[in-house]
């Protein structure tokens, strides 16, 4: 299968290229269930088409559920292993991932949000970032989430996502929402990597026959003990992986934070705004966890506004971010309503008014 270096794609393509650059031992699970997967569908169809091409290995489960446990097994066999669906398809998820995050075993999961709750439309949201950022199943687990904003992006961090969860043996979430799932643009293909090692822990036939993989510790100090490890490893992600891009940030008296497509639209807002007079800024987390407070902190702009397409959940995290020494306001839309550029910039006047009485 040939390939140039830049291809139109749409976000969806594009972090399949991304994963087959990769041009290491993968084995992908994209599941298809009874609720479609759509807006995520072309990440199966794209599997589907360019996987048994490259000697990959691709298989359309008959359940969300069914195709977390196949994932399972690859990433404990020392696989590559990523799945996709949209939101409802990765609340199935949820019991799987936390059996990974037990095991610690490293994996890709996509998820391509759409509106909810339950069956909801397969129009563009990012409801479900409380669901991945805090932990959807059981237990006292985290998984690093990124947020891509272009095809580029979802492309480029396929290649970050399979670093991270192996360097961490940790689950890795690309969370995103349809339209940038679904928006088609110019993607330039980075150079594939040399093949690597299956890692030392794995249940290979290559490695000990000792080695063992459970998340299931009967001795309650065993356990407890587990979940220390845990915990110190989350710390360590939380020190060395923040990462945001930031817009206009230095100066701005107000700070619009957005990820996937409402940091897109928010960074429009800001030039707007700017032409008005308002020292506006951006800063787009491209991690939500490890979410970038560091930033945050850094920068002193007076106020703050979430941009979000849900009720308002990445808001706490900003809160929470600054401790609350400043004011912090919410412009949202739901139910597969996109906040537009000049609402986003009438409704910062607004606001801004509104504080300054």
């Amino acid at each position: 299968m040939e390939y140039t270096n830049r291809m139109l794609l749409k976000g969806n393509e594009a972090v399949v290229y991304g994963a087959l650059r990769l041009n290491r031992q993968l084995m992908a699970k994209t599941a298809a269930s009874t609720a479609s997967p759509t807006p995520a569908s072309e990440i199966a169809h794209t599997a589907a088409r360019c996987f048994p091409k490259l000697g990959r290995t691709f298989l359309q489960a008959e359940c969300e559920i069914a195709a977390i446990n196949m994932v399972m097994g690859a990433a404990a066999n020392g696989r590559r292993a990523m799945t996709a669906s949209s939101g409802l398809g990765i609340s199935l998820k949820q019991e799987g991932i936390s059996y990974l995050s037990g095991c610690e075993l490293p994996a890709l999961v996509v998820d391509i949000t759409r509106g909810g709750p339950g069956l909801g439309n397969i129009a563009p949201e990012q409801a479900d970032y409380n669901q991945v950022v805090k932990g959807g199943g059981h237990g006292s687990y985290r998984c690093i989430v990124l947020a891509p904003a272009s095809a580029q992006e979802m492309c480029d961090l396929a290649f970050t996502a399979f670093d991270l969860a192996e360097k961490y043996r940790i689950v890795v979430y690309m969370l995103t929402d349809g339209v940038i799932g679904q928006t088609m643009e110019t993607v330039t293909l980075p150079e594939p990597l040399p093949r690597r090692e299956v890692p030392e822990w794995a249940l290979d036939v290559s490695r000990p026959r000792t080695n063992m993989i459970s998340s299931i510790y009967l001795e309650t100090d065993d356990l407890e003990a587990l979940n220390l490890r845990l915990q110190e490893k989350y710390r360590r992600i939380e020190a060395a992986e923040q990462r945001c891009e930031l817009y206009q940030a230095e100066d701005a008296d107000v700070l619009l934070v957005g990820y996937g497509i409402s940091g897109r639209l928010a960074r429009t807002a800001v030039d707007e705004l700017r032409e008005r007079g308002i020292r506006a800024g951006l800063l787009r987390p491209i991690t939500l966890f490890p979410f970038p407070v560091d930033e945050l902190r850094r920068l002193r702009a007076k106020q703050l506004i979430a941009v979000e397409m849900s009720c308002g959940q990445m808001i706490d995290d900003v809160k929470l971010a600054i401790n609350c020494d400043r004011p912090v306001h919410l412009i949202n839309r739901m139910g597969g309503n996109i906040p537009g550029t000049g609402e986003i910039v009438e409704r910062t006047i607004k606001l801004i008014s509104a504080e300054e009485k």
